[in-house]
């Protein structure tokens, strides 16, 4: 059994005890501390000896750029927190310095265990003939081959900058790799210090080919050992690595912009100068040079630096990862077409229309050939009148992007409205504005104070009745590339009241208005989504009994708002079941007695990363299906633009039914969480248990297949004659 913890068991058992109070931090297990946890699952699928070679190498990348990022953005804002003297605790209890404190404690935790990973990996990869090498092991002949490379392309783009009074402490950029480098002249014994950065680039990749077989050294081995090229006639004393992590928490205040757009351009500059958060040191760096760093980027030496053993900056193992070999990856998957969308009618607007509504499930089903063929014939249909969407995140070389284009050259009214702060994606998000904008298509940029997070294109259609608005509603972005390796859900549907309530979204959206505005189906945030779940796990409450018992699913990447874990904490006192199934952050504790012991929260962490959303109440037999957009957290409930979609029809649910109870039942994939925070990986003794994501792409193949034979029955019976009755 395999677990992770926080608070240990005999804390829990003591607090259990103990009369509840939905307003204790004890009932709250800390936001960070369990997205640290998740991370740990990650870790394990590298560790997992059932996964293929170079999908371990993936996943310990993965874990890498997680950290990463959690540094940019959770350690970031936790201190501007400190750095504000902010003294307010958070909800499980905790100051800002004392949640950074604890997080280091498990960073460097997971700093040991994935060095261990490494260097298993790196032994495996050996036998295979991928060999992760030093320049100095290199034979006479190889080195030649790379110095020669050095010489062609890398020489030529290094700048070394001296620190001295002459030359200021150098800027150093974000999640860039550094050499420090120590010279002299030959007859003194005064140092000098230079900063190299490592160019990694598109064009030049980390880990460099050595020859024409697998064998790779890092970049920064080879200019280590060509620099008697940068510093001629010098001596070379030592060369050390380093790296640092900067905040990318920046953002200036909306309400006080005159311009939006000019606002995050400035905070995009302000991040590339942002303070340093984290400095990493290759193992050995002296402690005179550490000190220096870490005075210079202003930094407690003591606290913010920490020493990897390893491959600074694992994120990059990801080329690793990508290598060309079929028999060291998961059997290779190629998502199929959506049966409904597999007929004769060329016309994706009458399929809708037949089926009501179509359930889309990535990546087992096609981006392409769905989302993309919607929005490709919407942009040529000569009877689609109009086109209107919301915009988060979207691939470099988007064709959705295009397909809007085409849209408004054809005369097509278009709106977009366009999250400019989509964390990390403001460039981009910034460049398809321009672009749009460009042609004529009405650009947007939400609601002041508020993140556009749905998920959601809506046309509207002259059909032969009249004007129909048919929509696509998703869980996850529009972005070719995540839609291949994230499991979301989408709903395609010409339903009149959803079409009516996105008429009322795209309005408020366009201009920011806040009047009453009334929805029928669609359960939108920040007015009304919070609500609804909080009365309906108050509705399952009522409607319990022990004939016909409460049952609460909640699928969702984060459970982080307070209000909703009271809310189900009550449930369970009531008596209802509720299933949880949360992918990282969850700040409640199931198991515990008198409290939540009809709470069971489960993470999946596999092949492809759950993103979906999926919200069940069993509501006395009525029983009601959501999908949305939105996570179980404060800032999505109350400070985003989020769309909730009730799925109605009997086969759409049964769809999500198999995927609810899959994930529920699976018992690989899957860790449970205990009452003390801690998570165990559940094992079974039977071989050949499949992988849930492997599991649902032979469901969506065996659809796929069904269809198509049904298509083809359909065609052959049209080919056969009728029968001409005799004559008398």
């Amino acid at each position: 059994m395999e677990s992770t913890s926080q608070p240990s068991a005999a804390q829990s058992k003591k607090k259990a005890a103990r009369k509840f109070n939905p307003n204790s931090a004890e009932w709250y297990l800390n936001r960070e501390l369990t997205w640290l946890e998740f991370n740990r699952r990650v870790l394990h699928e590298g560790q997992d000896e059932r996964v293929p070679l170079l999908d371990r190498v993936f996943f310990l990348a993965v874990v890498g750029a997680n950290l990463d990022e959690f540094f940019m953005k959770r350690i970031g804002g936790l201190k501007q927190q400190v750095g504000a003297g902010v003294k307010k605790l958070s909800v499980d209890g905790r100051l800002p310095q004392q949640q950074i404190d604890e997080c280091h404690a498990v960073v460097k935790d997971i700093h040991c265990q994935q060095l261990k990973l490494e260097q298993e990996l790196k032994q495996y990869l050996s036998k295979e003939g991928i060999k992760l090498s030093q320049y100095k092991i290199l034979s006479q002949n190889k080195k030649k081959i790379v110095d020669n490379y050095f010489l062609d392309e890398i020489y030529p783009l290094l700048t070394p900058q001296g620190m001295d009074p002459a030359h200021p402490f150098p800027f150093i950029s974000n999640l860039s790799v550094n050499l420090l480098v120590s010279v002299r002249y030959p007859k003194s014994e005064h140092t000098y210090l230079n900063r190299i950065k490592i160019p990694v680039s598109d064009h030049i990749p980390r880990f460099i080919r050595v020859g024409h077989g697998e064998t790779f050294i890092l970049l920064e081995d080879l200019v280590s050992n060509n620099l008697e090229l940068l510093f001629p006639g010098m001596v070379i004393e030592t060369y050390e690595t380093f790296r640092v992590t900067r905040n990318a928490i920046t953002e200036k205040s909306q309400e006080q912009a005159n311009d939006l757009l000019l606002m995050i351009e400035s905070a995009l500059r302000d991040r590339k100068f942002a303070e340093i958060v984290r400095l990493e040191v290759g193992k050995g760096m002296m402690d005179s040079h550490r000190g220096m760093l870490a005075a210079e980027l202003g930094i407690d030496e003591n606290k913010d630096v920490f020493e990897v053993e390893g491959t600074i900056s694992s994120r990059d193992l990801f080329q690793i990862a990508g290598l060309d070999h079929p028999d060291l990856h998961f059997l290779p998957h190629q998502p199929v077409d959506h049966p409904d969308l597999l007929g004769e009618n060329p016309n994706i607007f009458h399929v809708i229309r037949e089926q009501g509504s179509i359930l889309l499930q990535h990546p087992y089903e096609s981006f392409d050939t769905s989302v993309e063929r919607f929005l490709r014939e919407a942009s040529s249909d000569p009877t689609v009148l109009g086109i209107k969407m919301t915009l988060y995140r979207t691939a470099k070389d988007s064709r959705v992007i295009q397909y809007l284009i085409d849209a408004a050259q054809n005369g097509k009214q278009v709106a977009v409205a366009v999250e400019l702060k989509a964390r990390f994606d403001e460039s981009a998000n910034i460049k398809w504005a321009n672009s749009l904008e460009e042609v004529g298509i009405h650009v947007t940029y939400g609601v002041v104070g508020l993140k556009t997070h749905s998920k959601v294109v809506f046309v509207v259609r002259k059909d032969y009745d009249g004007l129909r608005r048919y929509a696509h509603i998703g869980t996850g972005n529009y972005h070719a590339g995540t839609a291949r390796g994230y499991c979301d859900l989408g709903m395609f549907t010409c339903d009149p009241d959803i079409g009516a309530d996105l008429t009322e979204l795209f309005n408020y959206l366009s201009t920011g208005y806040t009047p009453i505005r009334q929805y029928r189906k669609l359960l939108p945030s920040p007015k009304i989504l919070k609500k609804a779940l909080l009365n309906k796990i108050d509705r399952e409450i009522s409607v319990h009994s022990k004939d016909n018992p409460g049952l609460i699913q909640l699928k969702s990447n984060a459970l982080e708002d307070k209000d909703i874990v009271a809310a189900l904490y009550r449930a369970s006192q009531s008596g209802v079941h509720v299933d949880l199934i949360i992918r990282d952050t969850c700040r409640l504790r199931p198991g515990i007695k008198g409290v939540s012991d009809n709470i069971v929260v489960l993470s999946v962490v596999g092949r492809f990363l759950e993103h979906s959303r999926i919200f069940y109440f069993r509501n006395g037999g009525n029983e009601e299906y959501f999908i949305g957009s939105a996570d179980l957290m404060k800032r999505n409930l109350e400070s985003r633009v989020e769309v909730c979609t009730p799925v109605e029809l009997p086969k759409l649910r049964k769809l999500l039914r198999e995927v609810l109870d899959l994930q529920l039942s699976n018992q690989r994939n899957v860790w449970e969480m205990q009452s003390d925070g801690s998570y165990v990986q559940r094992k079974s003794d039977e071989k050949g248990v499949q992988c849930i994501h492997h599991f649902l792409i032979s469901q969506a193949e065996k659809r796929f297949s069904a269809g198509r034979l049904a298509m083809a029955k359909k065609k052959s019976m049209r080919k056969i004659p009728k029968r001409r009755k005799n004559k008398k």
